[in-house]
């Protein structure tokens, strides 16, 4: 159990015996004839150390061991030990992929289906969405949302876990329910500017037109391109511009989209249905490959409140006797 147990400062331990030097010194007079001084309480700690007590003689012995176990003790907890505790490697990409994702009005239609049922197109993405964050060991991943306005709901990190139930609890509207696609992506580039990852990736969901914000998305695109930020998009519903009706509401700008992974060096994907939406992210997992080697990290668990309590508690228990 204890095999790796150590003392992180083990140099502290050469003050164990400086209470018996101390008392030494206490009782060794110089030529001249001085008496080393030193104060009332120090004074009669040191000599009841010495097995001489200065109010009486019935107690040295517990004050004796007090003592010496609360120096002891204390000592000991200085040293801090400690031993290493059994981690697994963490994996890491050298990848930072930020999901940005649309939740404007539209999303709440319901013409996907799972198992025969329809479901609403957010619903759809949440399962999906989080599968796929949740396969992501390794990659340090953030979640940006955007509908009139975009923001962050989950900054970079490799807590892929925290980051699916943040997909999975998303809702309509807490960011407007206009398309502002071009914010969406503006604030993912802005996260990923000081970004020391050897990659970085962006997938951009959408499934409308870009309404809103003075920006338009292709020159986002190609701000992407000059950092060297790859984006991927996906064009979502079962309907885009180029074969709905005229008016007809709820259809994607899958051209813009497209357009936007070409100029920043990225895939485009086209999803209908949501065994479409299964497809790409299966394809994703392809093109941004998380097999890496661990990053080996030493955990320690540490032992030193053990010792120092017990010092306070034999403190207490001197402090009482004293004043009995």
């Amino acid at each position: 159990m204890f095999e790796t147990l150590h003392f992180a400062d083990p140099w502290f331990l050469l003050a164990l015996p400086l209470p018996f030097i101390l008392s030494r010194l206490a009782q060794t007079t110089s030529p001249a004839g001085r008496a080393l001084i030193l104060p009332d309480r120090i004074g009669h700690a040191l000599v009841a150390a010495e097995g001489r007590s200065v109010t009486g003689q019935g107690r040295l012995p517990l004050r004796v061991g007090l003592l010496t176990a609360i120096w002891v003790l204390l000592v000991l907890a200085i040293a801090n030990p400690r031993e290493v505790e059994p981690v697994s490697a963490l994996r890491v990409s050298g990848r930072d992929l930020a999901l940005v994702v649309d939740l404007s009005g539209s999303m709440v239609r319901d013409d996907f289906f799972l198992d025969g049922t329809a479901i609403t197109r957010l619903d759809a993405v949440k399962k999906v969405g989080a599968s796929f964050v949740r396969g992501r060991g390794g990659d340090r991943i953030a979640l940006i949302v955007f509908g009139s306005e975009a923001y962050y709901a989950s900054p970079f990190t490799f807590d892929v876990e925290a980051v699916a139930r943040r997909i999975e609890e998303a809702v309509i509207g807490i960011s407007g329910r206009a398309t502002n696609i071009s914010d969406g992506l503006g604030l993912a580039l802005k996260r990923m500017s000081n970004s020391e990852a050897a990659t970085r990736v962006v997938i951009l969901l959408s499934d409308g037109v870009n309404n809103a914000g003075a920006t338009n998305p292709r020159g986002v695109a190609e701000l992407a391109a000059r950092k060297g930020i790859r984006v991927h998009t996906i064009a979502l519903g079962p309907k885009d511009l180029d074969t709905a009706d005229e008016g007809e509401l709820g259809v994607v700008d899958a051209r813009t989209l497209s357009s936007i992974s070409r100029i920043s060096g990225g895939e485009s994907f086209r999803v209908r249905t949501t065994d479409d939406l299964e497809a790409v992210a299966t394809a994703l997992d392809e093109l941004e490959a998380t097999d890496s080697d661990g990053l080996s990290a030493e955990v320690f668990r540490e032992h030193w409140p053990w010792p120092a309590g017990g010092a306070l508690i034999l403190m207490l228990l001197f402090g009482w006797r004293q004043s009995a």
